[in-house]
């Protein structure tokens, strides 16, 4: 599938990402950190759909991303922040296995980045500054983590499928928020949801 995006990064940060891409390859047979009939177009559905993510950042600071598994966006932010070193970066994933793959990831392609194998909910504050979140959960409960993890004035960017819209009316139930719906360049009926001023009714 040819990759209709502009991937504007150094030749080194070019080379960790298909570095990783490769890991990921080697990883999946074991402990399924994608789907099976996603990793023949991994470029496409995980890694540019992360990339994605990280050029929505603003400012600096901490940056949290729940829920890492198979690195996406996690991984891939810590390589595109390797050069510039804007955000401090931690990954939160509960699952011991898949926390031994985001280690390894991050030993072998010489990351700066902080990875917690815990659950979210049980977690201290992490003081975020931006909080990443990818086929995680729901975006209601996305937020109800952002309530312990966000700082007052960070912000949120969460990659959503089609169904976002759905999404964003069940949660205006419980929260209000600003919200700005970038349309995806990976799936033009996905979205990544930029949000922040998070405040429960």
């Amino acid at each position: 599938m040819t990759i209709k995006y502009d991937l504007n990064v150094s030749r080194e940060t070019f080379s960790k990402l298909e570095a990783f891409a490769d890991l990921v390859r080697k990883w999946n047979p074991k402990i399924n950190l994608v789907s099976k009939n996603s990793l023949d177009d991994l470029w496409q559905r995980h890694i540019l759909d992360s990339v994605q993510v990280f050029e929505l950042a603003e400012g600096e600071g901490h940056w949290v991303d729940l829920g890492s598994g198979g690195g996406f966006p996690g991984i891939v932010v810590a390589i595109l922040n390797q050069e510039a070193q804007t955000f401090q970066v931690t990954m939160v994933e509960s699952d011991q296995r898949k926390c031994a793959f985001l280690r390894t990831a991050i030993r072998e392609l010489s990351l700066t980045a902080l990875v917690k194998t815990e659950r979210i909910e049980q977690l201290d504050g992490l003081e975020a500054d931006i909080l990443s979140a990818r086929a995680l959960a729901d975006l209601t409960q996305l937020l109800d983590f952002t309530e312990l993890h966000l700082n007052p004035d960070g912000i949120v960017l969460f990659p959503k499928g089609q169904n976002w819209q759905s999404e964003d009316s069940d949660a205006k139930k419980v929260w209000t928020y600003a919200l700005e719906a970038i349309e995806s360049k990976t799936n033009p009926a996905a979205a990544i949801l930029k949000i922040k001023d998070i405040a429960r009714v």
